[in-house]
């Protein structure tokens, strides 16, 4: 099931920032769990393919990947070599995806959930932190894929162990059916994926409400939800703690739009 909580006090903001889980083998503070920060509590966990194609999402994606790909060739030759990287660099430039973007930093959520492009939007409504446990979902995987998991002494995958597997959406699709779904790693195709220590959830087509999968198939999800009341002091101790578009978005763009944000006055 879902757990929902809410946090009003910035200690409840502390308890999730420091959350953390012990590996079973070598008792580090090792988590599985994976945050996705979001400005507004009313979004749901839908993809921007759902969100962009609606009932036709299923029929109209390899029209989109592959029109990507056609253009994308020239910057990257290679890229139709792998499905999931075609995904995964379209998806990070704005293309509509089957992904969802996950990192396993509460910090890194916490700066989307505490950003707006209209800064006066801080103070009108609450903001919220999804968070997944990327061993329970990996559960319900087929054998297949938990063995290559389970080889490799990790719980996410990359693009080469997916690709060993299949390249191809259909197969994925068939394999996962409506009852598990991947986790991925994506290649660090520049310094902005890896600074916002990026990972995504491959959502299928048998799960057509990720949410309601979630509320049925986890004991570990919880929705986060922050008061509005917390979110410009939330906002001033993230940049203290040097976690803002500077450091997010590198180059000019993002130190504009930190520096923007630094002289806001509020209204």
């Amino acid at each position: 099931m879902i757990h929902v909580v809410k946090i009003d006090t910035l200690e409840g903001i502390e308890k999730l920032a420091f959350e953390h889980q012990r590996h079973p083998d070598n008792k580090r503070l090792r988590s599985s769990y994976f945050y996705r920060g979001m400005p507004d509590a009313s979004y749901d966990l839908s993809t921007s393919l759902m969100r962009n194609c609606g009932h036709l999402a299923s029929s109209l994606e390899m029209h989109l990947l592959e029109n990507f790909i056609k253009y994308a060739s020239i910057e990257d030759p290679a890229i139709d070599a792998s499905i999931w990287k075609a995904m995964i660099v379209g998806q990070h430039h704005g293309l509509p995806t089957r992904l969802l973007d996950w990192t396993p930093s509460p910090i890194i959520a916490l700066h989307f959930a505490d950003s707006e492009v209209d800064l006066s939007s801080l103070e009108k409504r609450d903001c919220v932190i999804w968070r997944i446990d990327a061993r329970e979902l990996n559960k319900y995987l087929p054998e297949e894929y938990k063995k290559v998991l389970d080889d490799r002494s990790t719980y996410v995958f990359s693009v080469k162990s997916l690709t060993e597997i299949t390249n191809s959406i259909e197969d994925y699709d068939k394999s996962m059916g409506s009852k598990s779904l991947v986790m991925i790693e994506p290649p660090s195709v520049d310094q902005r994926i890896v600074n916002q220590y990026s990972f995504f959830s491959m959502v299928p087509k048998g799960i057509s409400n990720l949410e309601k999968y979630l509320d049925e198939n986890t004991d570990h999800t919880v929705k986060y939800i922050i008061d509005r009341s917390l979110r410009w002091d939330l906002r001033d101790i993230l940049d203290q703690l040097n976690m803002n578009e500077r450091t997010i978005y590198p180059g000019l763009d993002g130190i504009s739009k930190w520096i923007a944000r630094h002289y806001y006055v509020k209204r």
